[in-house]
């Protein structure tokens, strides 16, 4: 159990052994539910953890009242690896209120069919809740990334309690607990955001105009933020779409092998033109959501892909798909396709991309036949430049 200030203690638990965020997302090193509590007159619980770890968040908190009884349970968002526990909570502590949006208590019951939750609170942007030298003010988050979605922030301490805003991937023993002592926040903050949020900038730029000052930042999963300014700088150019990093990102799905050599090829001759950074992401193999990640980071990018079935290669399609999904946009890219007796790649890529807001296609598409031969590689020079000087 960690204090995060004098009065407010961290209860949350780890999971070490699920696989896949959400069923889709990769965890190398697991990921944490965060959970919080305010020991003041009132006792409120700020958040409960999944089902998959119900026992375990409640000896935590059993641990951290001391024998005391809490007084409020908070849900900021609804989402069942935040609120799986909030029945078996309420079975413990039956005298405690739920106090929550009218949308999440609504959501409450649709994820609890059934059951009867008869002491609730709700509140709405800008209600406070006493606890006695601490008060909890909400700020509604719609859409950061669910409706329902409130924050609240202790006036006392200035604790942000942030919901799924500034998250990471990765479970608190395996990585550090304060994000000022992670030697790499920014990765899997990075990967969790684009994935997790990116669709939703507009919402989240919206609601960083409401936070408060220089907060000590208590997300549901991942680090506690202690020194807020450099997070908040990368949340601003993550939410309106900026360019984090100068360089081109090339992702490429190669069937046999012969797509992957050019976009090989390719990013050797943007290294020798000087490009600062070249990241590579194979379709086929690697991590998509790690493609997602860097496809927003950087203002460049190249996709080379293989045509199929008269159409895109398929790990190319779901790539540009998720893109699509999450809001890309803002971006310069180059294609590149491949095709040994009829190409169909580069029109597909062209149809997709021109469904996305603000994306401009540069240079002349490169054409491969089958596989590259040295009259190929003028092209590809010449498609380097195009992207470098977009």
């Amino acid at each position: 159990m960690k204090e995060i200030t004098k009065d407010i203690r961290y209860i949350g638990v780890d999971d070490n052994d699920l696989d896949l965020f959400e069923s889709q997302y990769i965890l190398p090193d697991g990921i944490s539910y965060n959970s919080y509590v305010i020991l003041d007159t009132k006792v409120a619980v700020m958040d409960s953890v999944d089902a998959r770890k119900t026992q375990e968040w409640l000896q935590n908190l059993e641990e951290a009242l001391e024998g005391r009884k809490p007084d409020y349970l908070v849900v900021h968002h609804m989402e069942p690896d935040h609120s799986g526990s909030v029945a078996a909570f309420l079975e413990k502590y039956p005298q405690a209120t739920v106090v929550a949006g009218a949308m999440a208590l609504k959501f409450l019951g649709q994820f609890n069919p059934g059951k009867v939750f008869p002491n609730t609170l709700t509140v709405k942007d800008g209600d406070t809740l006493p606890l006695g030298a601490h008060t909890l003010k909400f700020i509604a988050a719609p859409m950061v990334h669910w409706p329902e979605v409130m924050m609240s922030v202790d006036q006392q301490d200035n604790v942000l309690f942030s919901a799924d805003a500034f998250g990471k991937f990765g479970a608190l023993g395996k990585t550090a607990f304060w994000a000022d002592e992670d030697d790499d926040w920014a990765c899997e903050a990075r990967r969790y955001y684009f994935n997790i949020m990116g669709k939703y900038g507009p919402q989240v730029t919206k609601v960083l105009s409401a936070l408060p000052d220089k907060p000590v930042v208590a997300p549901l999963h991942g680090p506690v933020i202690r020194d807020v300014a450099e997070i908040l700088k990368l949340y601003s150019t993550w939410s309106s779409y900026g360019v984090e990093t100068p360089g081109v990102f090339i992702a490429y799905a190669s069937i046999h092998g012969n797509t992957a050599k050019v976009a090989l090829t390719l990013a050797d001759i943007l290294r020798a033109k000087g490009c600062p950074k070249v990241a590579l992401n194979d379709l086929t193999r690697d991590d998509q959501a790690e493609g997602v990640e860097d496809a927003f980071r950087y203002g460049k990018m190249v996709m080379a892909a293989a045509s199929y079935d008269a159409g895109l290669f398929t790990p190319a399609y779901d790539f540009l798909h998720k893109l699509q999904a999450k809001g890309y946009q803002n971006r310069k890219v180059a294609l590149i396709e491949n095709g040994t007796w009829a190409p169909s790649a580069g029109r597909v890529m062209k149809e997709m991309f021109a469904a996305m807001k603000n994306v401009e296609v540069v240079g002349n598409m490169v054409t491969i036949k089958s596989t590259m031969n040295p009259a190929d590689l003028p092209a590809l020079e010449a498609l380097a430049d195009a992207i470098l000087n977009a």
